[in-house]
């Protein structure tokens, strides 16, 4: 029996490494082009991406720095950072993670309905797909920073994908890798499941999971199911998702 309708994909980190690759290079080249005295390492980026969004991470950085930086000059970084992290995504420095496109394509060829939601903005995401997928277009939608009030942590960009698919909850799935994305997907009572990106990541301890996974896998790359269904290919495929629904349902009954 087929319990899986829909599938929704967080997007950096989750469908590609984006963090290191192009985002954390991008703000640094904002900071210089203003001649802003910042260097972010990769020590501090990764404590910055506690805070969810990039205008909220230089405004939380500007404050701890005692720069109390104003909205405008905020606004100011953060549109030379797209511009610059823009040039990246055109020069291909970021691929997909493994098993992703895999993954997408086959669950496409099972017509399984498939969402982006992101807090990344529409511009990103939109030039990210394009190079990404070079033309194919498995999503049927994608919510991003600008469709909603209220960023992850916050469940409601997860709540508004929910409203716009029609989906019932227990017939989807999320994969995310961050805490934010976990606390807004779990918060918004969807099945999810957590496959980390190359930023190591300590989960908030009140964030409940029952499917984790070091990665998706493939067929030279075997995949590895810290907690959830036992997996019965080296991947993560159709059949192991819509287990791990059904294996949700008999702990529920």
């Amino acid at each position: 029996m087929t319990y899986l309708e829909g599938v929704y994909w967080d997007l950096d980190g989750t469908i590609a490494n984006t963090e290191l690759e192009a985002h954390l290079p991008a703000f640094n080249n904002a900071f210089k082009d203003l001649d802003i005295n910042w260097n972010w390492d990769t020590t501090k980026y990764i404590q910055l991406l506690r805070i969810n969004g990039g205008k909220n991470r230089i405004a939380h950085y500007s404050r701890l720095n005692n720069d109390n930086f104003s909205d405008d000059l905020i606004f100011k970084i953060h549109q030379k950072k797209q511009f610059h992290y823009l040039e990246y995504i055109k020069k291909n420095s970021v691929n997909f993670k493994i098993g992703v496109f895999r993954l997408i394509k086959e669950l496409h060829r099972k017509k399984i309905r498939q969402f982006i939601v992101t807090s990344s903005s529409r511009i990103q995401v939109d030039l990210l797909i394009e190079n990404l997928f070079n033309g194919f277009n498995p999503f049927e939608f994608i919510i991003s920073s600008e469709d909603v009030e209220l960023k992850k942590p916050n469940p409601l960009p997860y709540l508004k994908a929910v409203q716009l698919s029609g989906i019932k909850k227990n017939n989807s799935i999320v994969f995310e890798d961050s805490n934010p994305g976990l606390i807004s997907a779990r918060a918004a009572k969807l099945p999810t499941i957590f496959v980390p990106s190359n930023i190591p990541t300590v989960l908030d301890e009140n964030i409940k999971l029952d499917c984790i996974l070091d990665t998706l896998g493939d067929e030279n790359n075997v995949a590895n199911v810290i907690k959830g269904p036992k997996l019965k290919k080296s991947y993560i495929d159709f059949s192991f998702l819509n287990e791990y629904l059904i294996t949700i349902r008999n702990a529920k009954n």
